[in-house]
This record gives C-alpha cells, sequence and structure tokens, in this order.
C-alpha cells in the first residue's frame, strides 16, 4: 500500500489547454502553458483527463459565448477530478454565468489569468477574480505550444468606443512593451528555433499613441535580428496604418505580404454609427497603398452583416467594396448585440434570417475571391513554412501571402521553409513541388 501511494505522489500533473478567439490569447496561453511546464507539468490534448484544464476564453459574439459554454461542460465531463479554471475575456464579462455553471473552481478575468499559479496553490475552489487593472502582462507562443508561428504580445487593451465592441470593457485600456523588451522577447522566440513571428494586440496600431514609441521603429528593429526569416502583423486598424509603416515593411523580404486590415462595413453611414475611424474612401486608400508595394498581397478583412439599421443598399455598398477591393480573406460575422454597447441599444434591429443571408452572400464572395487569388498563384513559386502532415503524406503550410498549400514529402517538413512551385488547385487549397 504504501508503495501504491508512492507511486501516486510522484505522478507527473497534467494539465489541458483550450484557447478560443484571436492571436492575442494565443500567445496568451503559450506564456501560461510554460508556466505549468516549469512547475513541472505535461501538457496534454484537451478533452484528456487532466489535473488542471485552462480554458483562455474569447467574448466577441454570442456565438463565441456559446461555444465557451460548451468548452467548460466537455472540460467537466473529461476531467471530474481535475481543476477547471475558466480565464479570460468571457470570465471578465460573465463570470456570474460562469459561476453558475458546475465543475468550475477557478474564474480569472484578463489580467487576474497570468496569476493562475497563485490562485491554484491557494487550494480554494469556486474562486473568481476579476481586475480591471492596465498592468502590461507580456506574453508570447513557448515551446509548452504546438506552433511552428510564434505570436508575441505587444500591446494589449483598446481606447476605441465602437459602438459594437465589449473587447474594451473586456481587456481595458491600451498599453504596451517597450520597443527593448520586443527586442528581447523575439530574440528568445528565434533562439527556441522559430522562423516566423507574429506581432499580435488588440489594437497595436495605438502602439505609438500609447507608448510614445513608433510602431515602425519596433518592426524595423525586430527584422534586423538575426535568424528570424518571417515576420507578420496582426490586424491593423485602417486609420493606423501610415506610408512609414509600410515603407518598413517593403524594405525587408522577411516582411511577409499578407496584412488584415478590419473593414466591418462598407457603407459610410453604417461606419459612422460604428463609431469606426475612416469611412469607405479611404479604406480603398489604404487596400490600394499595400497592393502598390505588395502586389501579391493577400488582405484580411472582418466584417459584421446585419448591423442596426443596415438596408439592403448599404448591404450592397459593403458586397460592392468588396468585390472591387484587394480583399481576399473574409472573416464575416452577423451583428452580435453586446451587452452595455451602443449598438445593442439602437432601434430597428435586423432579423436573424436577414443576417444569416447577408453573411452567406459575402462568405460566397470571398470564397470566390480567394480562388481568385490561388488561380493567380498557379505556375508561380512561394517560399513556404510548413506545419503539418496528414495520413496522406500531404504537409500542409503557408506561403508568404497567407494561402494554403499542401505538398507530398516523406521528408520531415515542419518548422522546415522550402520553395514550391504551385502546380495545381482544389478545394481553395494549393498544391505544389518543392523546389529546393
Amino acid at each position: 500500500m504504501l508503495i501504491m501511494i508512492q507511486q501516486v505522489e510522484n505522478r507527473q500533473k497534467t494539465v489541458a489547454m483550450h484557447t478560443l478567439g484571436c492571436r492575442l490569447n494565443f500567445s496568451e496561453t503559450g506564456s501560461i502553458a510554460q508556466g505549468f511546464v516549469e512547475r513541472g507539468y505535461q501538457v496534454v490534448d484537451f478533452g484528456v483527463p487532466a489535473d488542471v484544464v485552462f480554458l483562455n476564453t474569447c467574448t466577441v459574439t454570442d456565438g463565441a459565448d456559446s461555444t465557451c459554454r460548451n468548452l467548460i461542460r466537455k472540460a467537466a465531463e473529461s476531467s471530474p477530478e481535475g481543476k477547471i479554471v475558466v480565464a479570460g475575456c468571457y470570465a471578465q464579462m460573465e463570470a456570474k454565468k460562469i459561476e453558475a455553471m458546475s465543475g468550475v473552481d477557478l474564474i480569472l478575468g484578463t489580467t487576474e489569468k497570468f496569476k493562475v499559479f497563485d490562485y491554484l496553490d491557494e487550494e480554494v475552489q469556486n474562486q473568481v477574480q476579476i481586475d480591471k487593472t492596465n498592468e502590461f502582462w507580456g506574453a508570447s507562443t513557448t515551446t509548452a505550444d504546438s506552433h511552428t508561428r510564434a505570436f508575441l504580445k505587444i500591446q494589449d487593451g483598446c481606447n476605441y468606443v465602437c459602438s459594437f465592441c465589449i473587447i474594451p470593457q473586456a481587456r481595458g485600456r491600451s498599453r504596451t512593451i517597450t520597443v527593448a523588451n520586443a527586442i528581447e522577447e523575439s530574440k528568445k522566440l528565434i533562439s527556441n528555433g522559430y522562423k516566423e513571428v507574429v506581432l499580435t494586440g488588440v489594437n497595436i496600431g495605438e502602439y505609438e499613441n500609447t507608448s510614445g514609441e513608433r510602431l515602425s521603429s519596433l518592426v524595423g528593429e525586430v527584422l534586423q535580428l538575426e535568424g528570424l526569416e518571417r515576420l507578420r502583423l496582426s490586424s491593423v486598424e485602417p486609420n493606423t496604418i501610415t506610408d512609414e509603416l509600410l515603407d518598413v515593411l517593403v524594405a525587408s523580404p522577411k516582411a511577409m505580404d499578407h496584412f488584415h486590415i478590419p473593414l466591418q462595413s462598407g457603407d459610410d453611414q453604417i461606419l459612422k454609427s460604428m463609431r469606426r475611424k475612416y469611412n469607405s474612401a479611404f479604406y480603398l486608400s489604404v487596400i490600394n497603398k499595400i497592393k502598390e508595394r505588395f502586389p501579391m498581397a493577400s488582405i484580411g478583412a472582418d466584417i459584421i452583416a446585419g448591423y442596426p439599421g443596415e438596408t439592403e443598399e448599404q448591404f450592397q455598398n459593403t458586397y460592392k467594396l468588396l468585390e472591387a477591393s484587394g480583399v481576399t480573406h473574409f472573416h464575416v460575422f452577423p451583428f452580435s448585440k453586446r451587452q452595455n454597447t451602443t449598438a445593442a441599444k439602437l432601434p430597428d434591429q435586423i432579423q436573424s434570417g436577414v443576417k444569416k443571408e447577408r453573411v452567406n452572400k459575402l462568405i460566397k464572395l470571398g470564397e470566390r475571391k480567394l480562388q481568385q487569388m490561388c488561380e493567380k498563384m498557379l505556375g508561380e513559386s512561394s517560399e513556404v513554412l510548413f506545419e503539418t502532415q496528414d495520413k496522406e503524406g500531404y504537409w500542409t503550410g503557408y506561403t508568404s501571402n497567407y494561402l494554403q498549400i499542401k505538398v507530398k514529402s516523406d521528408s520531415h517538413l515542419k518548422n522546415q521553409i522550402r520553395r514550391v512551385y504551385c502546380t495545381r488547385l482544389h478545394m481553395q487549397k494549393l498544391y505544389g513541388e518543392i523546389i529546393y
């Protein structure tokens, strides 16, 4: 019996982690995962019984909230004897709803999640820790993650007051890492073997207004680091895209020709009601500036369909703008009423059926534009960073302009960059052959 007790005591503790939402969340989960590893935990797949299950949540839409609740239930079912930790934006905004769910031991807001080990050590159940301080907690992908690309958090929070958005309430006001610290963190990522770094945040275009240091300077210094092979930026608001930033990017072969520039609507009246900081003409001018410098750039955009009061004509303005623009990757959402936002209280809320119809129309347009972008790549070659291999022996990776491509190879290509010739296209996925 004593031997059995000793075996139990010596068993390595396990943690299962799951992340919802943006790249910022993934960078934060990476840092927290590393903290678990340093404390002797083994990271296991979500759904496998674990001593601790850590959920880093999102609350950007009703759909995200629903997904969070489903994951909490799954976590409780898969690890009935484990501690269930629900953290992040959904925890920040809906702590009472989570507290009412069975099986949850610890609820941590967007800043308190970085103190998870302090609370776990207390061995107290049913804790709720929600703090609204504006302290900046650094985060980045770590070796405890399975990601090939490394996400580095350079900014958090947002000072904007967009009518539809709850994230400033969940994340707080804008705050940043220093350029010097960003360089040091980037060096660590490179030394850990990451070839591609993605600079991420809630609103990284506000970096200079928050920190007093230029985003272009930070980007330029990261691009000069020895060992870095690829750099991407996460979502950047169109009103913060400067010629200076674009010039720094185009000057370096390490900067990838892929951008994410949120649109939300292509109608000026809707944009004004949303309290966005640009109009449709300005948005198009930004896209054109990017395409002038990066002719083969792919551009992603967030789009909201069915904003309160949106007429068919206004929807068509969005559709036509997207059809005529260089946007290739559509991220379409039906308008979601978020508690305590201005847009949730507006009259003329759009019926769900109309929203669904408009979403589907935009998705189909996006599929057509992505198909056209992929067709342009046929007969061309591109550097590809490979990530995973399927059962049929195909390795999947992404081109510099973020198009998925598959190559059949017996070699181990994970985290390897190869030049690939694009030979065919099937179901919006490119297939190719390795040149070298």
